[in-house]
C-alpha cells in the first residue's frame, strides 16, 4: 500500500459532498489500504476519503481496537453529550473543544459491501461523527467552542 498526501484545510476538496460507493473495485480496495496506511503513518485515529483527495463516502477509524472501515456510513442514533479537544489530520498542530454525542449508532458497509451496524461511545462516537462530517464537506473547526490551540501530534485525531 501507499501513503497518500493528506489535504489541508483550505483545500476545496474538503468542502465538497462525497458520492456514494456503488461497488468494491480494485481501486476502492487500494484506496482503503492506502487510507489505513496514511492514517497510521500520521498517528491519526480516523481518516475520510476527501482528506486524501477522493470524493467518495469512505472512512477508516482505529481508536486502538483495530481498524474499522465504513463505506456509505449513515448515523442512525445519537444520544448524550461529550465536550473535549478534537484535532484533525487536515489541520495539523491545532485542536479545539467540540461537543459531540457520547453515543452514536451507524449503519455502513464493510470492504466486502456487506451491511453492518456499529455502535460507539466516547472516542469512537467522536471519531465517527468527525469522519462522517468530512463526507459532507464539514470540518470540526465549524463546531469549535472558543479558540483553536496548538498541540503535539499525539493529540490529533
Amino acid at each position: 500500500m501507499a501513503i497518500r498526501t493528506i489535504r489541508i484545510q483550505g483545500d476545496p476538496v474538503l468542502e465538497k459532498t462525497c458520492k456514494e460507493v456503488k461497488e468494491i473495485t480494485p481501486r476502492i480496495r487500494e484506496l482503503i489500504g492506502d487510507m489505513l496506511d496514511t492514517m497510521y503513518e500520521a498517528n491519526g485515529v480516523g481518516l475520510a476519503a476527501p482528506q486524501v483527495g477522493i470524493l467518495r463516502r469512505l472512512v477508516v477509524i482505529d481508536i486502538g481496537d483495530g481498524p474499522v472501515v465504513m463505506i456509505n456510513p449513515k448515523i442512525l442514533e445519537m444520544s448524550g453529550e461529550q465536550t473535549g479537544d478534537e484535532g484533525c489530520l487536515s489541520l495539523p498542530g491545532k485542536a479545539g473543544a467540540v461537543t459531540r454525542p457520547n453515543y452514536v449508532k451507524v449503519i455502513a458497509y464493510d470492504e466486502n459491501m456487506e451491511e453492518y451496524e456499529i455502535e460507539g461511545t466516547e472516542l469512537m462516537a467522536r471519531a465517527m461523527c468527525h469522519e462522517i462530517d468530512h463526507l459532507d464537506g464539514h470540518m470540526y473547526t465549524e463546531k469549535v467552542e472558543g479558540a483553536l490551540h496548538d498541540v503535539t501530534n499525539e493529540d490529533e485525531e
